[in-house]
């Protein structure tokens, strides 16, 4: 069995006047590779890139690369709506040294017909300067990423892998099956870590491995050592109540509040349209990091 991989989509900490927070982004990027984490994916879904600017996206991404030793994984995120705005974000990641891009169909202006994506994403393929995984996020992008175009594109060389964030197990695992035995297929949703990993998954790209990087660790290493029943514990009873937050408030806002709850972060501010928690819901949030650390000592 190969071994498990847990990449951490690293939030963006804003301040309280709204602008990125770079000690605090340096902090973070400390405490997953302190907790053993296997890489960083900046300027994702989490990382709110969507509502950033392209050089704020570039100036994180810098950071990020600045700060991470050799032996990290970088996944640089390079989500947009056009196929000469993607590859832009391809090219300066490949500029800064990021190891790889995670691209998503357009947003919006959803394809008109079946092959509309297959072709937006094989163009991006073929002018992308670093390998490049898929990103299925339907309730994001409108279209899921049919899995006959995934094994299709799985095919190119510079098309390595495939971070699924449906929340669709069945779609996850025909994946699996469908896929070359090489292509890296990882879990994006938290709450399916443990089950995507006992199905075969490379691993998973998990919003809350930024808060408690320790329990992703401990998944990990339980996965790795075929301790199922370990695995299992720490899926039932750290990440899923933590996780409930994220699918109610958004994998931003209810991570923030993880962080800050830690001491991580002096303030939970996202930006427009997302909002954060009152302070009933942080308190939770702030009790089910407990719960989940306790696990782990």
């Amino acid at each position: 069995m190969s071994e498990t991989h847990v990449l951490t989509p690293l939030v963006t900490p804003f301040d309280e006047a709204g602008d990125v927070d770079f000690d605090a982004l340096d902090a973070i990027i400390d405490s997953v590779l302190e907790a053993g984490l296997d890489g960083v994916v900046p300027c994702g879904t989490t990382g709110e890139f969507a509502s950033m600017t392209r050089a704020e996206n570039h100036a994180v991404l810098e950071r990020v690369l600045a700060r991470v030793d050799d032996d990290t994984t970088v996944v640089a995120g390079a989500g947009a709506t056009s196929v000469a705005d993607t590859v832009d974000s391809l090219e300066f990641a490949a500029d800064v040294g990021a190891d790889a891009g995670l691209i998503v169909v357009p947003y919006f202006h959803t394809a008109n017909a079946p092959d509309g994506n297959a072709r937006f994403l094989r163009r991006v393929a073929d002018a992308s300067p670093i390998p490049l995984y898929l990103y299925n996020i339907p309730a994001c992008t409108g279209n899921e990423i049919p899995v006959d175009t995934v094994v299709e594109l799985a095919d190119h060389e510079d098309v390595v892998g495939l971070k699924d964030s449906s929340g669709d197990f069945g779609y996850f695992t025909d994946v699996l099956a469908a896929a070359p035995d090489d292509f890296e297929v990882y879990q994006g949703v938290d709450g399916q870590l443990v089950p995507a990993g006992l199905m075969g998954a490379t691993g998973g790209i998990n919003a809350l491995s930024n808060a408690i990087p320790e329990v992703y660790a401990a998944v990990r290493n339980a996965l790795d050592a075929g301790d199922d029943e370990r695995a299992r514990e720490l899926q039932q009873e750290g990440i899923k109540p933590l996780f409930a937050h994220c699918a109610e408030y958004g994998f931003a806002p209810a991570t923030k509040a993880a962080l800050r709850a830690r001491g991580r972060l002096p303030t939970d501010t996202v930006r427009p349209p997302l909002v954060e928690l009152d302070a009933d819901a942080r308190a939770d949030v702030a009790d089910a990091v407990d719960a989940a650390l306790s696990l782990v000592g």
